[in-house]
């Protein structure tokens, strides 16, 4: 459900995440802020044309974008790779990850996916605002653990000012995991 508010007369729109692409024996778990208003309409994870996370997905584990959407999912889980968004909702004027109300931010329950997937060892931030919100609003609900945290540069076409070989050279640490 989307509902509209205004923060100085900026018009927001309340928005909801996606429910986690995930198995139980996944040991990596990438996660992003919320989904854009592309993957929204659509209803599928990094749905945006210009969106490098499909395009180096291809590159380190063969999720061609080519490939329909559950085909690139089960490839995913298939590498052991779950993916999820920090936000379960918040309001946000555009797809930018800088326009999010953080005053309306509210996290994912990480303490049950974690309890329930106890083999992820890494979480890997698709950019900073995932990052900024899961420390602001998550890391200091969970216990003690060995999981290692590593932000990764955003693969959103906002994005911009490192190249796409960039991005895949370090988006490849996860193969190493």
């Amino acid at each position: 459900m989307v509902r509209a508010a205004t923060k100085r007369g900026i018009n927001m729109h309340y928005i909801n995440s996606f429910a986690p692409i995930e198995n139980p024996n996944a040991r990596l778990l990438i996660l992003g802020s919320i989904p854009s208003k592309t993957s929204l309409i659509v209803g599928q994870y990094y749905a945006h044309s210009r969106n490098s996370f499909w395009p180096i997905m291809d590159d380190l584990v063969a999720a061609t974008r080519t490939l329909p959407y559950t085909m690139r999912i089960n490839i995913l889980k298939s590498n052991g790779i779950a993916l999820w968004d920090v936000l379960a909702s918040c309001a946000r004027a555009s797809s930018l990850d800088s326009d999010i109300n953080q005053a309306s931010a509210h996290a994912n329950n990480f303490e049950l996916f974690l309890y329930t997937h106890q083999n992820i060892t890494d979480i890997f931030f698709n950019g900073a605002m995932a990052e900024k919100c899961f420390n602001k609003l998550v890391l200091h609900k969970l216990k003690p653990n060995l999981i290692r945290y590593t932000r990764l540069p955003s693969t959103s076409p906002a994005h911009a000012s490192i190249t796409y070989k960039q991005k895949l050279k370090a988006w490849s640490v996860i193969l190493q995991k």
